[in-house]
């Protein structure tokens, strides 16, 4: 189910509406606006996910033997790669 909605734009917001259609990047505007909905949502819930990992951070930081294991662990990653079936 989908609930329409009245959105007021400006002019030229329009115009690059309809040449991102006419590109064929879009079927329509409502594809095109739902698009960049939906990527605005996506983003600002990326955002908050980000900003509650900083407080827990802050609130629980890394210890130093967890800080030394992560180096550990990324250096013999980095050792145990086939690094000549890249060249």
């Amino acid at each position: 189910m989908t609930t329409q909605i009245a959105v007021k734009l400006p002019p030229e917001l329009v115009r690059e509406l309809d040449r991102l259609v006419a590109r064929g990047e879009f079927n329509s505007r409502s594809q095109a606006v739902r698009s960049g909905l939906e990527e605005l949502v996506s983003a600002r819930r990326r955002h908050e996910i980000d900003r509650q990992y900083g407080v827990a951070f802050e609130r629980l930081p890394e210890t130093d033997e967890e800080l030394a294991d992560a180096t550990r662990l990324a250096v013999e990653s980095i050792n145990e790669e086939p690094w000549e079936r890249w060249w």
